[in-house]
């Protein structure tokens, strides 16, 4: 008989699927490149307003620029955190290949190949 989990799987907990993250750090990457577009387009404002303090405000929308897309980037590239059950995984996987790493280790030390013979 097949013994049932303690507590029930709920679908909320599952992760998302590929393409919806795909298309939520698309969404993130956009949004950037988009306020990346608007520090342009609010310092040539600036720029022909002649507003006070030009040059801190520059400055501001400069780094902006130029910060904003590696953020995008990173943030484009990242997946979600993973979970405690994939952390698990991966534990119990790397155990089990250090296991076989060491018993093959031991194998070949016990085989000597002599040229002599």
């Amino acid at each position: 008989m097949k013994k049932q989990p303690d507590r029930p799987v709920l679908i909320t907990d599952a992760a998302l699927s590929q393409s919806d993250q795909l298309r939520s750090r698309q969404i993130r990457y956009v949004t950037m490149m988009g306020i990346r577009a608007g520090c342009l387009i609010l310092g040539a404002v600036l720029i022909s307003a002649k507003a006070p303090l030009l040059p801190l405000w520059l400055i501001l929308c400069a780094a902006g620029m130029v910060f904003l897309p590696w953020a995008a980037v990173l943030i484009a590239n990242d997946r979600p955190p993973k979970t405690k059950a994939e952390r698990y995984e991966a534990r119990n996987r790397e155990r089990q290949r250090h296991a076989l790493d060491r018993h093959s280790a031991e194998q070949n030390e016990e085989r000597t190949i002599d040229a002599d013979d």
